[in-house]
């Protein structure tokens, strides 16, 4: 009776549920944990984007100015007055200065010789006070807080202006004396063409060869400048005419950048006053207690007339490229291989060669060129890729080449795809921490790049995070 009572019962054994959830959450645990020991155990690469930039090498000089210069001397005593303004350019015969028994005081605005007509003179014209308008207007739009040395020239620009009003409307009341017959006055002209300069100081004379490092050194220099309603004797110097617009600036330089501007026949300068720059003429004179360059230009001496002694930069380099620092360039060895072998195939666009292997069979190899150069009409092959003493042969031809010669690039780690690539680097010209390289090389950088900072602590295909 009891064994009708039993049922009949199986056993099944229970299943294991999985969570997803779970599983995902260890994957992504395990995947932050091996990311976080690869951060931690790996070197820390610094990452510096490159841009476009350029470096100027420049070295600062004072010079001696020397020009064709004729002091002009008084022919009597008396006070000696202007008609023109200094730096000013004249003509033969043009009206330069007068000598007077007395002071004429046109400085006075008050003096008896002026009018109400002169005095109203000396107020800016229309055209002067729209002149320094557009200056200023010009000046505060394109003023910039790196380039503070403008302020300045704005300031010397404006000033030109009032002190030419100003000359202008002396020069006229001194007009009117001579055209009003003023006893005692007499008119002198120029006897040539020529810029008349008031600043006298006895080197007017000097010549290429008369030059020392003394004078220009400015050891004992001094200078005299000529001006209205002074006492001059019969003899003294009134003004000097400079008259050719060739001129010369001479430098003194070092033994090392005499040697490195020996083969150069002309320079690119820079003038500090005005930040303006040309080119001259370059001529070196070694002797056995210096270095000295003679500067020659044909043109804007009329700008400096009145500069004995000039401060200049010479241009040595003015390049303009990517700008990448020194500690991210490094050096690679590569095999060197003719371009007639490189070839592409297997079924592909991709670049390789053609590798011999046993029994003359022939076998496609995808290799990357890193550069190919066309003066020596050589591409530049990895040497991890292949064996040294490896055989290729030329496409659609029998002949072959033996993979040994080997040279070496300069180049970076680029590290844009998170992982270290070399780069080729065509470097243009260099400063203290930075390079200027060339852009739009097809195996080289372009500007926004990312690269190693320092190539030191990179190698070839390192994963960088």
């Amino acid at each position: 009776m009891a064994d009708k009572n039993l049922t009949n019962i199986q056993i099944y054994q229970r299943k294991t549920k999985y969570n997803i959830g779970v599983i995902l959450f260890g994957i992504i645990f395990i995947y932050l944990v091996i990311t976080i020991l690869a951060y931690v155990t790996n070197k820390k690469v610094s990452v510096y984007e490159v841009r476009e930039g350029s470096i100027l090498k420049d070295n600062a000089y004072t010079g001696l100015v020397l020009r064709d210069e004729q002091i002009v001397k008084a022919d009597s005593d008396g006070y000696v007055n202007y008609f023109v303004t200094e730096g000013s350019k004249v003509g033969s015969k043009t009206n330069v200065y007068s000598i007077s028994q007395n002071k004429l005081g046109l400085d006075d605005q008050d003096a008896s010789t002026s009018t109400e007509d002169d005095s109203a003179s000396s107020d800016l014209t229309a055209e002067e006070q729209a002149s320094i308008i557009q200056k200023a207007h010009s000046f505060t739009e394109s003023f910039r807080s790196q380039q503070y040395n403008d302020v300045y020239n704005f300031k010397n620009t404006i000033t030109d202006v009032v002190l030419t009003n100003t000359a202008q409307s002396r020069q006229a009341r001194l007009q009117a004396l001579v055209d009003a017959g003023t006893s005692g006055l007499t008119v002198h002209t120029a006897d040539s063409d020529g810029v008349v300069v008031y600043t006298i100081d006895g080197y007017e004379s000097l010549t290429k060869d008369d030059v020392t490092t003394d004078i220009l050194e400015k050891k004992n220099y001094e200078s005299t400048t000529l001006s209205n309603d002074t006492l001059v004797n019969s003899g003294d110097p009134v003004y000097k005419l400079i008259m050719s617009d060739d001129w010369t600036v001479v430098i003194e330089l070092s033994d090392t950048m005499a040697q490195q501007l020996a083969e150069q026949s002309s320079v690119k300068v820079k003038f500090s006053k005005d930040n303006e720059t040309t080119w001259a003429a370059l001529q070196i004179y070694n002797t056995k207690d210096s270095n000295l360059a003679y500067l020659t230009f044909d043109h804007s001496m009329i700008r400096y007339a009145t500069e004995r002694y000039l401060d200049i930069e010479l241009i040595l380099e003015d390049e303009s490229g990517l700008k990448i620092p020194k500690t991210a360039v490094t050096e690679k060895e590569f095999y060197i291989v003719p371009q007639d072998y490189i070839t592409s195939g297997g079924g592909s666009n991709n670049t390789g060669v053609l590798v011999q292997g046993k029994k003359n069979s022939v076998e496609f190899q995808e290799a990357t060129v890193y550069y190919r150069d066309i003066e020596t009409d050589m591409a530049y092959l990895d040497m991890d890729s292949f064996k040294e003493g490896t055989v290729l042969q030329k496409p659609d031809s029998g002949d072959a080449y033996t993979l040994s010669k080997t040279a070496k690039l300069s180049g970076v780690y680029n590290i844009n795809k998170g992982y270290a690539v070399f780069r080729q680097i065509n470097i243009l010209c260099e400063g203290e921490e930075y390079y200027i390289i060339e852009d739009g090389n097809d195996y080289g950088l372009s500007n926004f790049d990312h690269i190693a900072l320092d190539s030191k602590n990179v190698h070839e295909n390192d994963i960088v995070f």
